[in-house]
């Protein structure tokens, strides 16, 4: 079965049949699309630039922005092209050699994305991004409206984590993420994960003898995250599990996410027909965010920092989107300071909404479970009532 992709909806219902369940016809009519190449994706036998997966890359775009559409490309490699210039003969082991490799290779990455783009007579302009750019609102705000402009201007925004500059605290982990996040923020009809399987296998690699992609995701649960591979490889830092977390944060804003092989070109025939093989993961429905409550959900840290609620507080948020208060906090987890997206779990351990704190982890720990009164005897102050006020809320479970 074929399956329709309307903007940032997919339509139920069916069009005519193919032997192969995982093709699916994206209908995305003028948007903008996403579109995130992965490392291992861009790199040949060797390790170094692939310069015929760029001219297919870039061959697709230039198709796409030809029918009035706009591409906004996440592009890893800057290692991969650095390992290049300097043969460096091994995957590099510490964050220095990463980030000296990455300040060698982006400039080189760019330049095979401005020769292969000119061939269309298209232009490429860098942005290099790191987690704080997007999490500080004004920073984010600047992005968005350099990518927008960009957009109009018919230039294709490149977009790469700063790695020469990305510590443990700020990075993204993995572009998968990054392009999640971008996705969401600009408001995209469609990301496409372009990676070095055919999709998400219906088991690891090294299991069954049977494994099989899985063609349709209708939601991510539990069970679909147990299918990740957790491995990572030497020249990408995600692996299936990133993949799978940039899907679900876009399909809880309501635009769709397909996952697919960009070392088959066979991949790019099928886009430049709007037809992909791989995991299509639906849009949830029922899902209207403000641009605001996708800011807040996209900037979900990528290192734990939750508020465990109980029972009682669980029930409140999820049936009225009632503010958390401190008594219904029974544990801190990780570090943040006001104004940071931390995730409320219930007393399951599963995620149930997320939001923005009013107070810093130590000063939770020390008023969790009390009554919003006695917030000033015990701190000495008592800025707000609520630690999470429902007008920085977001419920993720309903």
């Amino acid at each position: 079965m074929m399956q329709n992709l309307r903007g940032a909806t997919l339509s139920k219902r069916k069009t005519k049949r193919t032997t192969d369940p995982a093709i699916h016809r994206l209908d995305i009519g003028r948007g903008i699309v996403v579109v995130k190449v992965g490392s291992a994706v861009l790199a040949d036998p060797q390790g170094h630039l692939d310069a015929t997966v760029i001219d297919q890359l870039a061959q697709l775009v230039a198709a796409w922005m030809e029918q009035g559409r706009a591409v906004v490309l996440v592009s890893s490699g800057a290692i991969v092209a650095g390992r290049g210039v300097l043969g460096w003969p091994r995957p590099p082991r510490t964050l220095p050699e990463k980030q000296a490799l990455a300040a060698t290779g982006q400039s080189h990455l760019m330049h095979a994305y401005t020769r292969a783009f000119a061939r269309h007579r298209r232009h490429v302009a860098q942005i290099l991004l790191t987690r704080e750019d997007m999490d500080d609102r004004r920073r984010y705000l600047n992005t968005r409206y350099t990518i927008e402009r960009l957009v109009e201007l018919g230039v294709v925004p490149v977009i790469n984590e700063n790695d020469t500059t990305a510590v443990e605290e700020i990075e993204f982990g993995d572009n998968d993420i990054l392009a999640a996040i971008v996705t969401v923020k600009i408001q995209a009809n469609l990301l496409l994960i372009l990676t070095t399987v055919d999709g998400l296998l219906s088991d690891r690699p090294s299991g069954l003898s049977n494994v099989h992609v899985v063609p349709l995701v209708e939601r991510v649960t539990p069970e679909v995250e147990a299918l990740a591979d957790r491995a990572v490889t030497a020249l990408g830092r995600g692996g299936m599990q990133t993949k799978i977390q940039a899907a679900q944060t876009v399909t809880r804003a309501g635009i769709a996410a397909v996952l697919a092989n960009g070392r088959n070109p066979e991949t790019y025939d099928l886009l430049q027909r709007d037809c992909v093989r791989g995991t299509l993961f639906v849009p949830e429905t029922g899902i209207h965010l403000t641009r605001r409550e996708q800011w807040i959900m996209s900037a979900r840290s990528r290192q734990p920092r939750q508020l465990v609620v109980d029972e009682g507080a669980r029930r409140a948020l999820i049936g009225g989107k009632k503010s958390l208060l401190a008594a219904g906090i029974s544990q801190v987890v990780g570090d943040f300071r006001p104004g940071d997206v931390v995730d409320i779990v219930g007393p399951d351990g599963r995620a149930i909404a997320c939001g923005l704190t009013n107070y810093s982890a130590p000063d939770v720990e020390r008023i969790k479970g009390l009554r919003s009164n006695r917030i000033a005897a015990v701190l000495g102050h008592k800025p707000y009532d609520e630690v999470v006020h429902r007008d920085n809320l977001v419920i993720l479970e309903t």
